[in-house]
């Protein structure tokens, strides 16, 4: 995983030139592009230390501003779109970790987003996309807990428990 994220990190300077360019361009025309972005630095950032990255962490990632008086820069709702599809992707990391026969990273995995969730509830999101996403962010919490409930039936989470903090 640390040689994909270092290879991953690598690619970000080819964005960060490319974004260069783009500043001078209207920024509505960039926004998935944007969210896209924001997902693969917390993905990689995620990978690397189990931890959310900023908004600031990743404008700095891309190479832009995170305050709008600075030019072109990272909205909030583009950052937390980018959030919620690590939340997706997150929650298919948790199936497939069990798969490899991982099973502490699910109950991570589970910590982690059950956090992230209590953040986004504490957010008034209007009827609108970002609101939509937020809704999806439901079924990847639901996922996981069934994932981390089917290691607890098959007593899989024993040794995970250990492995996560020292206890049952």
């Amino acid at each position: 995983v640390p040689k994909k994220c270092q290879k991953a990190r690598e690619h970000f300077g080819t964005v960060r030139t490319q974004m260069v360019s783009l500043k001078t361009k209207f920024h509505e025309h960039w926004r998935f592009v944007l969210q896209r972005l924001v997902f693969l630095a917390a993905f990689v950032v995620y990978l690397e230390s189990e931890t959310l990255v900023t908004r600031e962490a990743v404008a700095e990632i891309l190479g832009i501003e995170a305050d709008r008086e600075r030019g072109f820069h990272l909205d909030i709702e583009d950052y937390l779109s980018g959030v919620l599809t690590l939340a997706s992707e997150l929650a298919r990391l948790a199936v497939n970790s069990v798969t490899a026969g991982d099973y502490s990273r699910p109950l991570r995995i589970s910590t982690f987003i059950n956090e992230l969730d209590s953040g986004f509830r504490l957010l008034n999101l209007k009827n609108d996309s970002l609101r939509k996403r937020y809704d999806g962010l439901k079924y990847d919490v639901k996922k996981i807990e069934e994932v981390v409930y089917d290691l607890s039936i098959r007593g899989l989470n024993k040794e995970a428990t250990v492995g996560v903090g020292g206890e049952k």
